[in-house]
Parts: structure tokens; C-alpha cells; sequence
């Protein structure tokens, strides 16, 4: 009975040594995983801040290439709008500035957009010819004729103001005059956005009138330098194309007149080759020198 007595406090003291030794062994555990989970929280910390300077980096790269392109940009627009011919007023020859091409020639349709402009609108785009499109008012009275107009515009030939409805303007009133004009440049900007920015008066008859109207308004003025589908014996593709390309006043700086017509639909794929076969260029209306005010 002593003996047992003797047992018990001795279990007792192994354990609370053993409760003792585990309670002490608890925060080193918790310490050592504490450690670990500091580390990884540091690694995902600088794993973080790396990704961010990268990603900073490469922000920066992005909008340092966008700028770069945005100034090659407005630097290649400010080109573009570099006029490199002008019209003599005097002759309507174009002419060149600094060093553009001399043997260059402007290609003039009149007349827009009554039966065929759109289909010879056609024809120049597809030949990688620019041109001028002078439009009548009277040609443009259905929505079906405004939206050809639009069409043209949006293959990106510039539009020009041939009057309301064709008159002579030397037998007109000056009030007669304007409103041909002027009437005229706000039908077209209601239709495609913006006026006319060249004029050329019926039969290339102006009055010191007209010519101060044009220039109040913004559009240079001019007549041809040659032309012959309206002519007889010019009426049918294969003389118009004859005469066109070998005219006598074929020369550089040439401005060419030809209008809405069934021949000279016919013939104006022939007229561009024959061109381009004796070395012409065509000159782009956006690359000649506007109206200053």
C-alpha cells in the first residue's frame, strides 16, 4: 500500500514534465511556421513589385511608341496638306511649286453628276486617277442624285461648283449670280459636308462679279486648257481619245475639260493610258494651293 502511494506522485511528476516539454515545443513550431509564411508573404510581396515595374515598363514603352506615332502622324498630315501646284488665273494652267512634278495635268469633269459621273468616278479610282467632279443644281434635286454626289465625295475626288442651272453669267443680274453660286456651295455642303472648294463658271464665262463671289467664298477659280467632247466630231470614243491624247495644247500643266457624256465615258480608260504612256502625271486637286484670305 506504501509502495503504491509512492508511484503516484512520481507519474504525476513525468506528466507535467511531459505536458511541460510539449507546451515549450508549441511556440517554436508556431514560430517556425510564422517564419515560413513571412517568407512567402515577402517572395509573393517582390514577386508583386517586380510584375508592377514591368508592367510600369511596359506602359511606358506603349506610350512612348504611341507618341512617336502620333507625331509621324501629324508630321505626314502637314505634308499631305503641302500645296505643291497652283492655277494661273490667267490661263488655268496648273502650276508647279517647288519641286513638284512639271509634266503634270489636272483631269475636270463637268456637269456631275447627271447620267455617268459615278460609273467615270469609278473609272478614276480604279486607275488611281484623281480629279475634280464640278457639279449643277439641277443634277441634284432627287435623293437619288444626292446620294450619287455623296458617293463620288466618299471615293474622295473633290467637288467643284459649276452653278445652279448652267447659266451664262455675263447675261445674268448680279443677284441672279449669287444666288447661282452661293445656293449652290450650301446645297452641296448640306449634302456631303462641305462646300465646294473650286469654281468654274458655264461656258468659262465669269463676270469681275463672279470672280469677286468665287474669292469671297473660297474657291479658286478657273477655266481649261483644252477640251473637245462637246465639239462635233469629238462625239464618239474613239476620236475623243485620238484628239485627247495628242491634242496641240497638250502640254505640262494641262487642265482637262470633259464632261457627263455617254463618249466620253466610253473613252476616258483609253484617254488615262494614253496619258500615262506619254509620261504625264495627274495632279491631285487636294495638292493645289487654296484661296487666300
Amino acid at each position: 500500500m506504501k509502495k503504491q502511494n509512492w508511484l503516484l506522485p512520481a507519474c504525476t511528476i513525468f506528466l507535467l514534465g511531459a505536458c511541460s516539454d510539449e507546451a515549450a515545443s508549441e511556440p517554436e513550431d508556431t514560430a517556425q511556421e510564422q517564419s515560413a509564411q513571412t517568407d512567402v508573404e515577402e517572395d509573393v510581396a517582390s514577386e508583386q513589385s517586380a510584375s508592377e515595374q514591368s508592367d510600369s515598363s511596359d506602359q511606358a514603352e506603349i506610350d512612348e511608341q504611341e507618341n512617336e506615332e502620333e507625331q509621324t502622324s501629324e508630321e505626314d498630315s502637314e505634308k499631305a496638306t503641302e500645296p505643291r501646284y497652283r492655277i494661273n488665273p490667267e490661263n488655268s494652267k496648273v502650276e508647279p511649286i517647288g519641286d513638284a512634278n512639271e509634266q503634270a495635268v489636272l483631269i475636270t469633269i463637268d456637269d456631275a453628276p447627271d447620267t455617268y459621273s459615278l460609273e467615270m468616278a469609278e473609272t478614276l479610282k480604279e486607275l488611281d486617277v484623281p480629279a475634280i467632279f464640278f457639279v449643277n443644281g439641277h443634277f441634284l434635286d432627287t435623293e437619288e442624285e444626292q446620294e450619287t454626289l455623296s458617293k463620288i465625295h466618299d471615293m474622295g475626288f473633290a467637288i467643284g461648283n459649276h452653278t445652279n442651272t448652267h447659266v451664262n453669267l455675263k447675261q445674268s443680274t448680279e443677284s441672279v449670280q449669287q444666288d447661282e453660286i452661293v445656293s449652290l456651295n450650301e446645297h452641296v455642303e448640306a449634302i456631303i459636308g462641305e462646300a465646294p472648294k473650286f469654281f468654274r463658271a458655264p461656258f468659262g464665262v465669269n463676270t469681275e462679279f463672279s470672280k469677286a463671289l468665287a474669292q469671297e467664298q473660297g474657291m479658286v477659280r478657273m477655266n481649261w486648257t483644252y477640251g473637245y467632247d462637246f465639239m462635233q466630231g469629238y462625239m464618239e470614243p474613239q476620236a475623243l481619245t485620238e484628239i485627247m491624247v495628242n491634242a496641240p495644247e497638250l502640254n505640262s500643266g494641262g487642265n482637262l475639260l470633259m464632261h457627263d457624256r455617254e463618249w466620253t465615258n466610253e473613252a476616258l480608260p483609253q484617254i488615262i493610258e494614253g496619258l500615262r504612256d506619254k509620261g504625264y502625271e495627274f495632279v491631285d486637286p487636294d495638292e493645289i494651293e487654296e484661296i487666300q484670305s
